[in-house]
């Protein structure tokens, strides 16, 4: 049941942040200070305009982190085939979806924005839902290879740390991984598929891991707090025998 559980908010979590990527948000605008102004590579200056995906990514950590914790990285990745396939068939519909032709009273309805501008729904429609081939490639291998080398790192620092320092390892693999992701989703989606340059794919990968570093970070608490919720739930004994269980699995 606890596994359940996770697995339903992992996978909510990670479809919601795929559905909500395509908006890009100022992340000094949310906190009304200036422009970072970052100066990177000496080609580019960057601030911290992110997807919106990464507001409920670090969810995703977490319940990685506490399904390895539990479960072994069998568990996670489980749950990571499961949610890739499901964040496929997500991305065929909504292609299939937006092929259907619009109503027209629809339209008609929809023709005028808030301030009496000239406006296509169905437009709008299309571009918000409908993301290019090269993003979903990028984005569903980045997931996969991220999950893992999590999946893989957590398992192997715990050989190192038995059942305490929760935080080490479950930042230790965060980091690590999100390391590895940050780059290869904006590597296959825009330098393989799409027209950046390299340059600029490492100096927005940066921006990326920079704001995914701090919210590892920031967020450990949280984790803390999930064990000990876990831990009252399932009982002193049989905590402790299922995250030994879990310790056992093989690292390969």
């Amino acid at each position: 049941m606890l596994y359940v559980g996770l697995c339903a908010i992992f996978i909510t979590n990670a479809i919601v942040a795929e559905m909500v990527g395509p908006k890009i948000f100022s992340l000094e605008a949310f906190l009304g200070v200036a422009p970072l102004q970052l100066e990177v590579l000496e080609s580019f200056v960057l601030d911290f305009n992110l997807t919106a995906g990464v507001v409920i990514w670090p969810v995703v950590f977490i319940t990685t982190d506490i399904i390895n914790e539990y479960y072994g990285k069998d568990g996670v990745k489980k749950i990571s085939f499961i949610t890739a396939a499901l964040i496929s068939y997500v991305f065929f519909v909504i292609l299939m979806i937006t092929d259907l032709p619009p109503a027209q009273f629809w339209l008609d309805l929809n023709n005028v924005d808030s301030q009496g501008n000239p406006f296509n729904i169905e437009e709008a429609f299309d571009k918000i839902f409908t993301q290019g081939l090269g993003i979903i490639i990028g984005s569903l291998t980045a997931f996969l290879i991220g999950q893992f080398l999590d999946a893989y790192t957590f398992q192997w620092l715990r050989r190192f740390t038995g059942s305490k320092q929760i935080w080490l390892r479950a930042t230790g693999s965060t980091l690590f991984s999100q390391l590895v992701d940050s780059f290869v989703v904006l590597g296959v989606a825009f330098y393989i598929f799409g027209n950046w340059s390299f340059e600029q794919v490492v100096a927005v990968g940066i921006i990326n891991y920079i704001y995914k570093f701090g919210i590892a970070v920031l967020m450990t608490p949280l984790l803390y707090v999930a064990h000990y919720i876990i831990d009252a739930y399932l009982g002193k004994d049989y905590s402790e025998f299922v995250t030994d269980r879990a310790s056992k699995t093989s690292l390969f």
